[in-house]
């Protein structure tokens, strides 16, 4: 899954026309938060011109790895959303082998209510926030979707008084049942012992696993899957997708019949399109 991402990474970087994207702001490496004495952050991409007031979180996650590359390097991946006039937000996490997904999620939930707490500062509505992420960071992406909260009034903090709702989810090739993938399940898939995140026990990895938290009120969700996906199976995608139809919440599931996990070629243009319209359609429209 960590491979994936820094190839999907690259493909999308190398196949997305330059001349598609316009002038953008980067700021480098905000400070959300801090752990065991150091810094969790993420960079924000703003357009110049045609800016929507529309946050994407861009969640830099494979295999629960998150790593730090310069962000003028990865403003080509944002092309097509900051050419649309969103703001994208590319949020790290706490790392494996280090921290695991309980850490991640929570980072992630923290960076939500960050972004959300100081919107004014980003030039985006509170109330139209979306996250996108591929393998692990569809995973993380579809957890705020459908597990997150109003945030605790309660709290001394003011960053963990605030929601870390989101508005509008899109997740390419989500792990979605974690108790299907963790070591004290016979029959996982051999590949998933590199993964030292998968080391969870069963009642973790029910509690993090996005399928088992689908309820009405979760918002629009977008999910991307190849068929021949080998590590990811495209089962994951469809048990979701069902139960999002169950609950009757708006969702969409597109499947790539030559695709593994991860998209290239044709595959990769039509998976951006599918992407950055369900967040016009779901988030630039309000």
């Amino acid at each position: 899954m960590r491979k994936t991402l820094l190839v999907a990474t690259l493909l999308l970087t190398t196949n997305i026309t330059r001349a598609a994207d316009g002038p953008v702001t980067i700021t480098p490496d905000v400070v959300y938060g801090h752990k065991d004495g150091l810094a969790m952050t993420f960079d924000v991409f703003t357009p110049k011109e045609n800016a929507k007031g529309v946050g994407i979180l861009f969640m830099v996650s494979g295999g629960w790895y998150s790593g730090w590359n310069p962000p003028e390097k990865a403003q080509a991946m944002f092309a097509p959303l900051t050419s649309k006039g969103f703001t994208v937000f590319a949020v790290r996490h706490g790392s494996s082998p280090k921290y695991g997904i309980p850490e991640a999620v929570s980072d992630v939930r923290r960076a939500v209510r960050f972004i959300r707490l100081n919107a004014k500062d980003y030039g985006i509505d509170p109330e139209r926030i979306g996250v996108y992420g591929m393998s692990a960071g569809g995973h993380l992406s579809l957890v705020l979707g459908t597990a997150s909260d109003e945030g605790d009034p309660k709290a001394t903090d003011p960053v963990l008084k605030v929601s870390d709702r989101v508005q509008a989810v899109v997740a390419y090739v989500p792990p979605t049942d974690l108790t299907i993938m963790v070591r004290e399940t016979k029959d996982r898939l051999p590949a998933y012992d590199k993964f030292p995140a998968l080391d969870l026990d069963l009642k973790n990895a029910k509690a993090l696993s996005p399928l088992m938290h689908v309820s009405a009120d979760d918002p629009p969700t977008l999910i991307l899957s190849g068929t021949k996906d080998d590590l990811v199976p495209v089962e994951h995608s469809r048990r979701i997708q069902k139960a999002f139809e169950d609950t009757k919440v708006t969702a969409k599931l597109v499947e790539y019949p030559n695709a593994g996990h991860g998209f290239a070629g044709e595959d990769l243009i039509a998976s951006i399109g599918e992407m950055t319209a369900w967040f016009e359609r779901h988030l630039a429209s309000k």
